[in-house]
């Protein structure tokens, strides 16, 4: 028998936490840690309502915190959330209401061995993404990306989880200036909406 994949959990509410504990630790193939345990991990499984902010912020953690692979389970899954989720570094996704023991047990494997792993009904939305990316209509990865220093305390108070409002405060800006950085972010960087600006962001190192 091949060696037990040693699963690290994390979910946004503990009835999440603790049933997705209970589905992976009746399965043979993987071994759930403890919470204090994330260095021991080969895969962490983060549960989300959605792929928003908090989300991002949550991968990435979980990588730099010595996890580099990371299986979303979300209560859905649209075109925007995947590129959030691959941009902030997650190699697999699966809905929710997907997440049988055995289907979480074998995306786990999968993105244990380094293969990305996303609901089939996806693939089609994922691809024309890339396709969107090779034809230059995202930046390219020649170009050197840059962002002000407006641009970037707006980013990194986002990405702490802060509203419009509040970055506003923070700023002494209007809710119309940062809301204006904002798209102005987007539309340059041709992102899918604030939180896909966060993982980009924080994926290439610019906050």
């Amino acid at each position: 028998m091949s060696a037990r994949t040693p699963v690290f959990v994390f979910a946004d509410d503990p009835i999440s936490q603790a049933g997705l504990e209970h589905l992976l630790r009746g399965r043979p193939e993987v071994h759930v840690v403890g919470q204090g345990q994330i260095d021991d991990a080969r895969v962490a499984v983060v549960a989300v309502a959605e792929i928003h902010d908090d989300a991002v912020r949550t991968i990435t953690g979980i990588q730099r915190d010595g996890c580099p692979r990371v299986v979303v389970v979300a209560n859905d899954l649209d075109e925007a959330g995947i590129v959030a989720a691959t941009e902030a570094g997650a190699l697999g996704m699966l809905r929710r209401h997907d997440a049988t023991p055995e289907e979480l047990a074998r995306v786990v494997t999968r993105v244990a061995a380094g293969v990305a792993c996303v609901p089939t009904d996806l693939v089609g939305e994922l691809l024309s993404v890339v396709r969107r990316m090779c034809r230059g209509t995202t930046v390219s990865a020649t170009v050197p990306i840059h962002l002000t220093e407006r641009e970037q305390d707006v980013l990194r108070l986002l990405a702490e989880g802060h509203d419009t409002q509040e970055i506003a405060g923070r700023l002494n800006y209007s809710e119309r200036t940062v809301k204006g950085v904002i798209h102005e972010i987007t539309t340059r960087l041709q992102l899918r909406n604030r939180s896909h600006a966060v993982a980009f962001a924080l994926r290439n190192d610019l906050i």
